[in-house]
């Protein structure tokens, strides 16, 4: 009785032992299976679905990565046109020579005549003018002849080459004065008639 009572106690001690070493197994499965389905998110310690976090997980994932993006170039500016070089300032036209001013003498009104005489062509020299003034009429531009025929036909001689009215004015160089009296017109137009009839009034010797 002794005997049957301690087997039946041992046996359910071995049952038991069973039992809790097929419980701890058990367990131990399910303690692996929650630590690996844990890691992953999919559960809880429980081993109870965790719905949310597998939504989280599920949104992660789908998630796309999005690459960083640089900043768009600023767009080109146009070179700027090149300025044009300021144009070559002229330089000044030279100044005009200052009119020659003549003495009022003998001597200026021979120089003036000849740079009248020369800008119209006409030959002529300071010699020959002042040689055939001296004997004309001694350089006096007021001298007149009231003697000889050319007086008498009332046309007299006047001025420093002693011209008569009709020559004066047939000869007369425009740009002078129309006075006979003026020793630079008188001179001047006395130098154009010789020019005509003798060449020059360089070639004058005596009375023309």
């Amino acid at each position: 009785m002794l005997v049957n009572t301690l087997f039946r106690t041992s046996n359910r001690r071995s049952t038991s032992s069973r039992r809790a070493g097929l419980a701890v197994s058990a367990a131990g499965v399910d303690i692996a299976a929650v630590a690996t389905v844990t890691s992953a998110g999919a559960y809880t310690a429980q081993g109870e679905e965790a719905a949310p976090a597998i939504e989280a997980a599920a949104v992660v994932e789908q998630a796309p990565t999005l690459e960083p993006q640089s900043a768009p170039l600023p767009a080109a500016v146009p070179a700027p046109a090149p300025v044009p070089a300021p144009a070559p300032v002229p330089a000044p036209a030279p100044a005009p020579a200052p009119a020659p001013v003549y003495a009022d003498n003998l001597d200026g009104w021979i120089r003036e005549a000849l740079d009248i005489l020369a800008a119209n062509n006409i030959p002529a020299s300071y010699d020959g003018i002042h040689r055939n003034i001296m004997r004309e009429s001694t350089g006096n531009p007021q001298a007149i002849n009231l003697w000889d025929s050319n007086a008498a036909a009332g046309i007299p001689s006047k001025g420093l080459l002693q011209v008569i009215d009709p020559t004066f004015q047939a000869y007369h160089v425009a740009g002078t004065s129309t006075d006979i009296w003026d020793p630079v017109a008188n001179i001047v137009a006395a130098c154009n008639y010789a020019a005509h009839r003798y060449g020059s009034m360089d070639n004058v010797n005596s009375a023309y």
